[in-house]
């Protein structure tokens, strides 16, 4: 019962001057008492504030492998479904996490749309790859154990040029306008789809919509990925599920509540580069076995 009414009343705040029925930000403790803890996300990260560390390279596997997925309108953003079989591992995260789904938040054609935020900025759109422990069969069961998830964030800026890399999901909006349509897509690799050599944020946070389960441990690129305005604004073109224009999918920075945000001292090699590199190495020892 929980479920069903947490899906049908929560909203964004653009939603709320067309739906007086649907619960916005501020009102989703009233569906969920969870989206009041004291770990909640996203965040405005303050970067006069964060520690500096060491961490070891964040390892990616399988993630140059093309894929073919489901794209779709959940009647609240646009979802990737993923088929699992990319990990991650290493940037002092203790288990091996796969990749289950991506979905994004925007603003208004190009506008403010990000939910994380950094120095107070608030960039256009920011994609979430939500990955689970390996351990784990769904992002529900996952959500029952405080390191459960492993979301990577990553902003988007606008640019003078359109970024093909992004031309298969772009290409696919038009056909998901409506709440509950999809289609079928194809990638080449999530490793086009992600920043190459840049530094990141890691804090421990929440699900940035209801249940908001406290289950998530954080990892924010600070380079943002380019796209042109045409790209940006496309997605402003679906529809939510009470049939309004779906923008401004994000909610509020949260509270940080004294929790640490960290800062990697190191830049991130290329998920392709690591591979590589990985391969190499293991066929150097293959051979002087």
């Amino acid at each position: 019962m929980l479920i069903n009414l947490v899906l049908s009343d929560w909203c964004y705040q653009s939603q709320v001057s067309c739906d007086h029925t649907c619960k916005g930000p501020d009102e989703w403790v009233d569906i969920v008492p969870m989206c009041g803890g004291t770990n909640q996300s996203p965040i405005n990260i303050v970067t006069k504030k964060r520690i500096i560390q060491n961490f070891a390279p964040l390892k990616f596997h399988g993630y140059q492998s093309p894929f073919q997925g489901l794209i779709f309108n959940n009647g609240h953003t646009v979802k990737l479904s993923l088929p699992g079989t990319a990990t991650i591992d290493g940037g002092k995260l203790e288990d091996k996490y796969k990749a289950m789904e991506i979905h994004f938040h925007w603003g208004k054609n190009g506008g403010p749309g990000s939910e994380h935020t950094i120095d107070g900025e608030q960039y256009p759109m920011e994609m979430h790859i939500v990955h689970i422990k390996e351990k784990y069969s769904s992002v529900q069961e996952a959500t029952e154990d405080t390191s459960g998830l492993a979301v990577l964030g990553v902003f988007f800026q606008e640019s003078g040029s359109a970024n093909k890399n992004y031309d298969s999901i772009i290409d696919a909006l038009p056909n998901i306008t409506q709440p509950s349509s999809n289609s079928s897509l194809s990638l080449a690799s999530l490793d086009m789809l992600i920043p190459q050599k840049t530094k990141f944020y890691r804090y421990q946070g929440s699900l940035t919509t209801p249940n908001c389960s406290e289950a998530v441990i954080w990892t924010v690129f600070e380079k943002p990925v380019d796209l042109d305005v045409q790209q940006l604004s496309a997605f402003s073109n679906l529809i939510f599920s009470n049939e309004t224009a779906m923008v401004k999918t994000f909610r509020p920075v949260q509270p940080l509540n004294g929790r640490e945000v960290y800062y990697s001292g190191a830049t991130l090699a290329s998920a392709s580069i690591i591979l590589v590199i990985s391969g190499f190495l293991t066929a150097c020892w293959t051979v002087l076995d």
